[in-house]
């Protein structure tokens, strides 16, 4: 079960999608639900919302097909027909995936420990 619509994520980006698009864009928040649930279900209904929006929007982009979504650099060379982007440590391009924040918004911590089974003894 999706937690976004195919509007809402049309609402976000600076395009019109396309047909096929529309398609990838139902699967994708499928997925993403998936994802979503993976890290907690009992999410609230708005960061389920915005988390499955902002992840798909990565993984499909927002139409400026000239640089990347998440590139926190870009290099144009002329002549030499050089071009680099360098994608920032939250992620990475056309991936669906739940960043730091992302998570952060669904209640997932970074607590890292441990417990062991006679804690209670």
């Amino acid at each position: 079960m999706a937690y976004a619509t195919i509007e809402d994520i049309q609402g976000r980006i600076t395009r019109t999608l396309s047909s096929d698009e529309i398609t990838v864009c139902g699967n994708l928040l499928d997925d993403v639900a998936i994802l979503i649930d993976a890290v907690n279900v009992n999410a609230s209904t708005d960061a389920k919302k915005v988390v499955s929006c902002n992840s798909v929007i990565r993984a499909i982009g927002n139409g400026d097909s000239d640089i990347p979504i998440g590139a926190t650099q870009g290099t144009i060379s002329a002549l030499g027909y050089s071009q680099s982007w360098t994608v920032g440590s939250g992620g990475s391009t056309s991936e669906l995936y739940l960043s730091r924040i992302d998570k952060k918004m669904l209640g997932a911590s970074n607590a890292i420990g441990s417990y062991s089974p006679v804690q209670d003894i």
